[in-house]
């Protein structure tokens, strides 16, 4: 038979089996007892009710988003983990796994699909919002003023592809004052190499009445080092460019965190080529 021991205005079991201690708590209750497994139960929920109000959701409304480690942005997208897994691990662990955010962002849907946890829907969230963050950077409110050197465009269009498993080539199409008319992605390739039609590139020029021209390709494997390709291919554009009398104003290849400009690098190609209007004027 359980002994009990009285002691001011607590009531407490000793030695109770389980079942008579969970009913001693309980009269306790009911009947307004201070009791020790009362006082307890409160700090548990008090606790609980702090880690909630502590959440990455509440972070952020109160901080900004900034506040958030790399996991916790990954797990306030990925909404939820697999059975016995909260977000947050599924983040660290996806995180752990691929190599970090940046090669996160790198990975296609199906390749997001083969961290354990990671669905089709969650891999559709990761995707759209790495998308939502590059497209970002492009405020459209500054096509109007002109891209006066490298960086400018680096800024604008280049950080934007930085994280692209593949490579792109995306033509500028810009006036007189060099303000942006157009910019298309013109080709897309694999992880070391972009074939570039030069007759799609100006077709697109001329469709636009682009008085100049600026292009930007990303290096996948981030080094911005131009490769004799490069140099090759923006021979020929500078060449059309130049019969054309459309001005190529520079070629930007971009990667991780850092572009090599050819101007810049004194990498430029000279041409022999005449335009067709001075070609006229000398017959």
């Amino acid at each position: 038979m359980g002994s009990t021991a009285s002691g001011g205005d607590e009531d407490t079991v000793t030695d109770a089996p389980p079942g008579g201690r969970r009913r001693v708590a309980s009269f306790h209750r009911r009947a307004g007892i201070n009791c020790p497994e009362t006082r307890l139960y409160r700090l548990a929920r008090l606790s609980h009710d702090a880690r909630g109000m502590d959440g990455p959701r509440e972070r952020v409304a109160r901080l900004g988003a900034a506040c958030l480690s790399d996991a916790g942005l990954v797990a306030l997208i990925l909404g939820a983990g697999p059975a016995g897994e909260d977000a947050g691990s599924l983040a660290v662990r996806a995180l752990q796994e691929t190599g970090g955010l940046w090669a996160l962002a790198r990975m296609s849907p199906a390749q997001l699909c083969r961290i354990r946890g990671v669905g089709r829907a969650k891999a559709a969230r990761l995707v759209a919002a790495f998308e939502a963050g590059s497209r970002r950077m492009i405020a459209p409110e500054t096509n109007r003023t002109p891209l006066s050197n490298s960086e400018a465009v680096f800024v604008r269009y280049g950080q934007p592809i930085m994280a692209s498993p593949v490579e792109r080539f995306f033509v500028i199409s810009v006036d007189a004052k060099n303000r942006v008319r157009a910019e298309r992605e013109v080709a897309r390739g694999g992880r070391t190499s972009c074939q570039v039609d030069p007759a799609e590139v100006f077709r697109l020029l001329v469709s636009e009445s682009a008085s100049g021209a600026i292009f930007i390709h990303n290096h996948p494997s981030g080094d911005p080092e131009p490769s004799p390709e490069d140099l090759e291919l923006t021979q020929r554009l500078v060449d059309a460019g130049s019969l054309l009398e459309i001005r190529i104003l520079d070629h930007l290849i971009v990667g991780r965190g850092r572009y090599t400009s050819l101007r810049d690098a004194r990498l430029w190609p000279t041409t022999t080529v005449k335009s067709a209007s001075h070609v006229r004027r000398n017959r």
